[in-house]
């Protein structure tokens, strides 16, 4: 009996998950588009896609940040790590700034209807001073922060805990050494389980985004494709300036070749347009710095910390989705202030993004928040999130390619400039 269950279930879960969504994208859009009005008993069912992902944000933010700090020990944050990751948090920044520049000159949006942007309109962002900004991403109280959902003060306050537990497990005292390894443990444990579950609400993703799709159709009509193949183009051209711009600029800067550091750059960036992973593609990605010249000692430190903490991809896509929901949702570009605590949530949430296809999806939603765009069931953001949702798993092939690509660009940089590289196979 169990095992006929299991074939019965096979055709859905055995079927590609990037097909499935993208199939639930056009059936919902379908239904929305003939139904209109009648089909609206599914937007439940969008609704609880929503809350499960809600539901998980915080869990997996903290898990993944501390974990994420921890793995940087203080003895190899030397002259090495500190260099590796300052430019990879660097990178992210520029990245946030490219997606939010492209954002602007484009202007992807979709005319959501009028109803919902006035009512979107009709509550604006608390106007905050940048001294005031700043203060509030200390927390007075984290669980505090974390109960209402504060999202920077949280991200502070894991990456200090997290770096608290790199110190313990190089302490002297086998005791506090101890300690260390077992919150250690116990963060990844949960990073696990979490991404299990980020891996288990995924499943349901295509329902979810079909109920969500269906009924934004139902309110917009075929115009929301349009939208979408907007936030595509916008998000492309931030990768290709990216690229371009910042890593074969960043290369030659340091005395290496653009075009010789491409040869081998490619393969990790094709496996990461396929796989959509990070991690998935970390073997390539090492093989990739191995024939660069790169020594071991270097790429097996900063190509798995920057799966972890080096996401230009995610941060374009970051800075293009939230101009996006914001048009869409309010009708309102956002403000420079805003446009700050982007860049900032979107660099220091890098640092925890986990590299497992689907991530930036969970990243968006922090990001959001941190700028009062709350995704609540049933309103005008929560519908533009779901477009966005809709072609989420076409925007993650892009944002990978760039991320791992980004984490070979950096180690070739970082080993040029420590004389830690063979330069034969630059002449």
């Amino acid at each position: 009996m169990e095992e006929k269950k299991r074939r019965f279930l096979g055709w859905y879960f055995d079927f590609n998950l990037l097909y499935r969504i993208l199939i639930g994208l056009v059936l919902g859009a379908i239904l929305g588009i003939v139904f209109k009005d009648k089909i609206m008993w599914i937007a439940p069912l969008g609704d609880l896609f929503v809350r499960l992902l809600k539901m998980i944000v915080m869990p997996i933010m903290i898990a993944t940040l501390v974990t994420g700090a921890a793995s940087i020990s203080p003895v190899k944050l030397g002259k090495i790590g500190v260099r590796i990751v300052v430019l990879y948090l660097l990178t992210s920044a520029f990245a946030v700034c490219i997606g939010l520049l492209m954002g602007v000159i484009f202007k992807p949006s979709a005319k959501l209807a009028a109803d919902v942007i006035a009512k979107a309109a009709a509550k604006p962002a608390a106007k905050v001073s940048v001294s005031q900004t700043l203060l509030n991403i200390i927390p007075t109280n984290p669980f505090d922060s974390m109960v209402k959902g504060d999202v920077l003060p949280v991200i502070f306050f894991a990456i200090l805990f997290g770096i608290g537990v790199s110190y313990l497990m190089v302490s002297e005292d086998e005791r506090m050494k101890k300690a260390g390894e077992i919150l250690l443990e116990f963060f990844e444990g949960v990073s696990s389980v979490m991404t299990k579950m980020v891996a288990g609400i995924m499943e349901y993703a295509p329902i979810g985004v079909c109920a969500l799709i269906a009924t934004v159709f139902a309110k917009q009509g075929a115009k929301a494709f349009t939208a979408l193949g907007m936030v595509t183009l916008t998000a492309c051209c931030g990768d290709l300036v990216h690229i371009l711009l910042i890593y074969m600029g960043m290369v030659a800067l340091f005395g290496l070749n653009p075009i010789k550091f491409w040869k081998q750059a490619k393969n990790p960036f094709i496996t990461g347009l396929v796989t959509r992973s990070s991690y998935g593609t970390l073997p390539v990605t090492m093989e990739a710095a191995k024939n660069l010249g790169i020594q071991k000692e270097i790429y097996s430190f900063s190509l798995p910390l920057g799966a972890t903490v080096n996401m230009d991809g995610t941060a374009i896509y970051e800075g293009v989705c939230a101009i996006f929901i914001s048009l869409s949702a309010t009708g309102n570009m956002l403000t420079g202030s805003q446009m700050g605590t982007v860049i900032l949530t979107a660099t220091l949430a890098s640092i925890g993004t986990a590299g497992v296809p689907g991530a930036g999806a969970i990243m968006l939603l922090m990001v959001l928040e941190s700028i009062g765009l709350k995704v609540e069931a049933g309103t005008a953001i929560a519908g533009a999130y779901a477009m966005i949702l809709g072609i989420d798993a076409i925007l993650d092939m892009g944002r990978t390619s760039l991320n791992v690509t980004g984490d070979v660009a950096c180690t070739a940089c970082i080993a040029k400039q420590m004389n830690m590289i063979d330069m034969d196979y630059w002449k």
